[in-house]
């Protein structure tokens, strides 16, 4: 393959941007909050939009509409002034040309009546109306502007101009300048870090010209492709973003699949076939369809890595179950890490009759442990005394060794960073690994978080199942909602109530837990109790209050997010989440997963603060029209966007900055297809023609190899 002309060192992507024409310390400060630090930085900071100020007008021919208008004329005249009743400074231009004069207006900013000079130049771009005073002038109020000088570059206005994010102390305008003045010195010396073969293949425009239309386009750019993100030159630079993106993940499939020695193990189990006649259901048809995939994956001779993902209630745990049952009768132990000590806590007590009865080992590692039990707890563990471990991030302790660690299960994965994924698989010689999510991941997401897993999924969910009614309220109809759950605690059911926050806040006002849950004991439902469940109570008062919501001492469990995953009460048939619109789609599908455990009809009532954005009214009645978790996942991307997809970014993996995972699925898939090619003809980036691709790689990656090698 060959390559251009240009080592990739004679560009200098990691020069700090301090030494660039116009920016130096202060500048360097400002541009870091924007996380600006490098020239790569600075190359790849595109624009978040773009103004076109390219059609230049005679003043005689203005036009008073909504639209911009740009005109370049000389200045006749310069008047400061102040109004006499707010003491509003006002900087007035008289602008003119062949054909007529303009008055240009900028309200308090008094150092621009220095700026101007009569007979200077001057560019504007702006909206036109007619004047206040004299309905015989044109006006144009704080315009854009630009002195013409012929010692500076003109990129402000008279062509598509770039429009950037800002931070105190940093204009766009200032930015645009500097990202120009770098242009002029570097452009030529960028290299194409992609082999000509590949550039050929896709028709892709030089890395070099493709930075730099980016930034400032040429006058026939389309302007709803530039809107859009999906110029060639948008495409040319999301096509390589997410090649190297993707080559990590290449780099970890061939890693695990030709160095990383596994468990082959024998997946013939009697624990198996004796738990499956201890259940009170059978195994759905996808159920049973996973287990052989999940099987299958055991036998091979490297680790497995599989995500399993499935509705709410599909059964994922079960599954799961199959697989520890596999690795307790090879004589490995297993390890079931959850994000919080209640859904830790309810695993352990749902499986610990099951294995009392299969004559396995069954412990329970939390933080919310005393010391003497979590000593002995880590002496059984690291003797081998324990079959299956179940725990939250305590299990990633360094303190915690396990004796001979074969499967680690990971439940809502998702809530879990890269790195500390990394740290259970640590705790065993290339254990297998699987994933659980009940939050289904669209596909374009998927291969580009999850590229290097295997993936199953259940969407067949278990006969008996009853859809939960769900239907969205105004906050002035509460009182019709507190009806429907009195109705509910009349015929012996039991109800949530989910708030976001614990404490009131200052800032938004929002139904605080504490205060509603008092509230309400103490108006409207005084002739039922009212339970308070919240992240930072103790465990122990966390699991007086589940005992007491399970056994039906509470009738209505007011509660934060904490409920999300793990809780289980099949008796509780209504819930009701305050301040919906405030909550992710699939975070809502979560919660309302709660309820409809039991045999009875369930119903899920949303509490809306209105007025609310057109956002927010789409993501309810979503929620409200739909029981298909992978529909809204679907919907929540496109509505949220990749990055707010699961409320925090995936650590452990380069952000995106260019390429967009909805627009760009196409290139997702091509530019995926290409990457592992890539790796399986040079998995080390080692031969000549991978130099300029390794350079690269090594910078998208820097700080985050880590997670390549666990």
């Amino acid at each position: 393959m060959k390559t251009t002309s240009h080592s990739d060192k004679a560009f200098p992507w990691d020069t700090p941007i301090q030494y660039l024409k116009k920016v130096g310390p202060q500048r360097t400060f400002l541009f870091r909050a924007l996380n600006v630090e490098t020239l790569e930085d600075l190359l790849y900071f595109l624009p978040f939009r773009y103004e076109d100020r390219s059609a230049l007008k005679k003043i005689a021919n203005l036009t008073i509409t909504d639209t911009i208008e740009t005109v370049v004329g000389e200045i006749q005249n310069v008047t400061l002034a102040q109004t006499a009743r707010r003491g509003m400074k006002i900087v007035e231009v008289a602008l003119a040309d062949e054909t007529g004069v303009l008055h240009a207006k900028w309200f308090n900013q008094p150092y621009l009546a220095t700026s101007f000079k009569k007979g200077d130049h001057l560019m504007v771009s702006g909206k036109v109306r007619i004047g206040l005073f004299n309905r015989n002038q044109f006006e144009i109020e704080s315009p854009q502007y630009e002195i013409i000088d012929q010692n500076e570059p003109q990129i402000h206005l008279g062509r598509i101009v770039p429009i950037y994010h800002e931070t105190k102390g940093l204009t766009s305008r200032q930015i645009r300048l500097i990202v120009w003045l770098l242009l002029e010195e570097y452009k030529t010396m960028i290299p194409d870090r992609l082999p000509s073969t590949l550039i050929e293949k896709y028709k892709l425009i030089p890395l070099s010209s493709a930075i730099s239309e980016c930034h400032f386009p040429s006058k026939e750019t389309s302007r709803s492709l530039l809107h859009s993100g999906q110029t060639l030159a948008h495409q040319r630079l999301a096509f390589d973003e997410i090649f190297l993106l993707e080559m990590g993940l290449a780099i970890r499939r061939k890693k695990v699949t030709v160095k990383e020695k596994g468990i082959s193990f024998q997946t013939d189990s009697a624990l198996v076939r004796k738990m499956k006649t201890l259940l009170p259901f059978q195994l759905t048809s996808a159920q049973e369809s996973v287990c052989i995939e999940i099987e299958k994956d055991m036998t091979l001779a490297h680790p497995m890595y599989r995500l399993l993902q499935g509705d709410v209630g599909s059964g994922k745990t079960v599954v799961a179950l199959m697989a520890i049952l596999i690795a307790i009768e090879n004589g490995y132990q297993a390890a079931l890490m959850a994000p919080t000590e209640i859904l830790a806590q309810q695993h352990f007590l749902s499986l610990l009759p099951y294995f009392q009865t299969l004559g396995c080992r069954l412990l329970l590692l939390t933080a919310g442990l005393k010391k003497k039990e979590k000593e002995e707890a880590i002496q059984k563990i690291e003797s081998g005394n324990a079959d299956l471990v179940i725990g939250t991030h305590a299990l990633i302790q360094d303190e915690i060794g396990f004796a001979n660690l074969g499967l680690a299960v990971i439940d809502e994965q998702h809530k879990f960073g890269v790195l500390q994924r990394a740290k259970i698989i640590q705790k065993g010689c290339h254990p297998d690994i699987l994933m659980m999510t009940a939050t289904p991941i669209p596909r374009t997401l998927a291969l580009t978080l999850y590229g290097d897993l295997h993936f199953s999924t259940i969407r067949e969910m278990p006969k008996g199942r009853t859809p939960v009614v769900t239907r969205v309220f105004s906050a002035k109809h509460r009182d019709q909602v507190y009806g429907l759950m009195e109705k509910a605690f009349l015929a012996g059911r039991q109800a949530y109530l989910v708030c976001p926050l614990v404490e009131a806040s200052e800032k938004m006002d929002l139904k605080a837990a504490t205060q509603l849950a008092q509230q309400l004991q103490e108006t409207i439902f005084q002739n039922y109790r009212v339970g308070l469940l919240h992240g930072r109570m103790k465990q122990s008062e966390k699991e007086q209050i589940m005992e007491a919501f399970k056994n039906g001492d509470i009738h209505l469990l007011v509660a934060t997010t904490v409920i999300e995953v793990g809780i289980d009460v099949p008796n509780a048939t209504v819930m009701v989440v305050e301040h919906a619109e405030r909550f992710g789609l699939s975070q809502l599908h979560q919660i309302r997963g709660r309820v409809g455990r039991g045999g009875k009809q369930s119903y899920c009532f949303l509490i809306g603060e209105y007025p609310q954005s057109n956002e927010a009214k789409a993501r309810l009645a979503v929620i409200e029209s739909t029981h298909d978790g992978f529909k809204i996942a679907e919907e929540d991307l496109a509505l949220r966007g990749p990055g707010e997809f699961f409320g925090t970014k995936q650590a452990g993996l380069p952000e995106l900055k260019i390429a967009n995972l909805l627009r760009d699925s196409e290139i997702l898939e091509v530019a995926r297809k290409e990457a592992f090619l890539w790796i399986e003809n040079d998995h080390d980036l080692h031969l000549p023609e991978s130099s300029l691709i390794r350079a690269a790689f090594e910078r998208k990656w820097k700080g985050k190899l880590e997670w390549l090698t666990y």
